[in-house]
């Protein structure tokens, strides 16, 4: 008997990440806290921190999105209504007992909004550790470098008091090793989702990588492997989308609903902002060193992405942009910013001025994590889609 192919080899398998994202991705949490008793589980915002760090450490690295569609009732009075979701719904969450399981949060310097979330968490829950990570503006090892590094420094300390293993280079090489596994088994998500984009739908990417946030390195990238392996079985055809890159969401996420919205009206994301905290880092950090703090130091300084939260110096706004554009071989830009996000929204108009000297067309709209207009959107996407192949046909 001839045996019948399976229908979706990767089912399986995003039935897993799916259920890794259930209560905010913070699902799997709770069985590392009782499978690691007496250590620490430090939440962050959902961008860039050195999570090896943290791991070196024996603490678990959780990303904490925000309230996603959770109603907010006592977080809308610790802040004014014209700033982003995020800082209210993540209020919400710590006072309805949602991150219990935490035992600290490290807020890195996004922007103002979330500089004054971290001195209200700190009010709102003094029993818990909590640190406001600054960042360098100024890349130089001599300057940038010793800052960040001393940063660091003062994290570790301070989570060694509350408990945590104190980091030794040993520990800190192993975890920056597991790191890189991790980062490359992403690099081939996101290459096979370039080659491939109707295998690898965004959506599917999105949610394997967001799987991670409260994962140890190591298990995410198996998680990551599986996929790709799977994947690799998948039957599918190339369909006429237009291929786009996706830019503004790095930090307050959109709902998954709306990244299927997209894909429907004919788009194929094929590069995004989307988990900074996995993505920032353009190349895999020293982990044949003999000092690999200062190993994390540098890939910070040297392979940081360009955001609206990081600092260019003299660099052009939007040239990075633009060769992302190149390099995923992208027909356009869809600018994705949250609802008075302050950094997107103030750097959108410099990224649109570099995309039109470089003839590469682009729309924009802003949402919200827990709401969004998905038929308007999927609309003006889809318009935006034809335009842009009807611009390609033109002589």
């Amino acid at each position: 008997m001839t045996q019948m192919p399976e229908l979706d080899p990767a089912r399986d398998v995003v039935r897993r990440a799916i259920a890794l994202n259930e209560e905010n991705a913070l699902a799997p949490l709770k069985s590392w806290k009782s499978s690691h008793p007496g250590q620490l589980a430090i939440g962050h915002m959902p961008i860039y921190v050195p999570r090896p760090l943290l791991e070196a450490m024996d603490c678990l690295p959780v990303a904490v999105f925000g309230g996603g569609e959770k109603e907010i009732v006592r977080g809308d009075s610790y802040f004014q209504s014209y700033i982003c979701h995020v800082p209210r719904s993540t209020i919400e969450l710590g006072l309805c007992g949602a991150l219990g399981d935490l035992d600290g949060m490290i807020f890195p310097a996004i922007c103002d909004v979330i500089r004054n979330l971290s001195g209200m968490w700190q009010i709102l829950f003094p029993h818990v550790y909590t640190a406001y990570l600054d960042l360098p503006q100024n890349f130089r090892p001599e300057v940038g470098g010793r800052f960040y590094r001393r940063e660091l420094e003062r994290i570790s300390r301070e989570l060694a008091g509350r408990g945590a293993t104190p980091c030794s280079f040993d520990s800190l090489r192993r975890a920056i090793r597991d790191e890189n596994e991790r980062r490359a088994a992403l690099e081939r998500l996101s290459v096979c989702r370039q080659r491939e984009p109707w295998r690898v739908p965004a959506s599917e990417a999105y949610l394997l990588t967001r799987a991670g946030s409260a994962l140890p390195a190591a298990e995410h990238r198996k998680l990551v492997d599986d996929y790709l392996g799977a994947v690799a079985r998948r039957a599918g055809f190339a369909r006429d989308n237009v291929r786009v890159v996706l830019v503004g969401a790095f930090c307050e996420q959109p709902p998954l609903a709306l990244i299927r919205s997209l894909e429907r009206a004919g788009c194929d994301i094929v590069e995004d902002d989307f988990q900074l905290g996995f993505t920032y880092l353009a190349g895999a950090i020293d982990e044949d060193t003999a000092d690999p703090l200062d190993a994390l130091v540098r890939a910070f300084l040297e392979k940081g992405a360009a955001t609206a939260s990081r600092y260019i110096g003299e660099e052009e706004k939007g040239a990075a942009l633009v060769r992302r554009v190149r390099h995923a071989g992208a027909d356009g830009v869809i600018f994705a910013a949250a609802s008075f996000c302050d950094p997107a929204l103030l750097d959108q108009p410099m990224l649109e001025a570099a995309l039109e000297r470089a003839g590469v067309p682009y729309t924009s709209f802003k949402f919200a994590e827990n709401t969004g207009q998905f038929q308007v959107i999927r609309e003006q996407a889809g318009a935006f889609s034809d335009a842009v192949r009807l611009w390609e046909a033109a002589p």
